[in-house]
């Protein structure tokens, strides 16, 4: 096996392992929450005024797929739809309280598996997270430019 291969075999066996770490914690403290609708209300969370289209561009999901997911949160009181006054096409959509509930417990997990992995990061100097920022952002340019290559949209 080459370097490259032994990056991204180490990289999903990585990704997988944090997956299946975090699993029953995620699990247990969202339960009646599936994933996608978790990602979803961070999406929400994080982005100013979120819409379909960005919040499928930030979920690598169709809009026809986020449209539904985000009728499926409304429909649980865990976001609501709004316009803005000069823009009344274009629908939004923010937390509710309920919304901002799971919000909150969904980043506090993060914040605990980060610190959990603290360790590790720490042993790591300033010209290693460098060296790792510039690899995962070529890459992602890599993938980008791939995606649209082969006419791969979400809109």
């Amino acid at each position: 096996m080459n370097k490259q291969e032994q990056v991204m075999m180490d990289f999903r066996d990585l990704f997988n392992k944090m997956a299946w770490l975090n699993k029953s914690k995620m699990e247990d403290s969202l339960k009646g929450y599936k994933p996608s609708e978790v990602h979803c209300i961070e999406a929400i969370g994080k982005n100013d005024d979120p819409n379909v289209t960005k919040l499928a561009e930030s979920l690598y999901m169709t809009r026809g797929a986020l449209s539904k997911l985000t009728k499926k949160l409304m429909e649980k009181g865990l976001i609501e739809s709004y316009q803005k006054p000069e823009n009344k096409k274009e629908i939004y959509f923010r937390l509710t309280e309920q919304g901002k509930f799971i919000y909150n417990i969904h980043e506090e997990l993060h914040q605990e598996f980060q610190e959990r992995d603290q360790a590790v990061f720490e042993q790591v100097t300033e010209e290693q997270f460098d060296a790792m920022l510039r690899f995962i952002q070529a890459y992602s340019r890599h993938l980008d430019a791939e995606i649209m290559k082969q006419g791969i949209s979400i809109h």
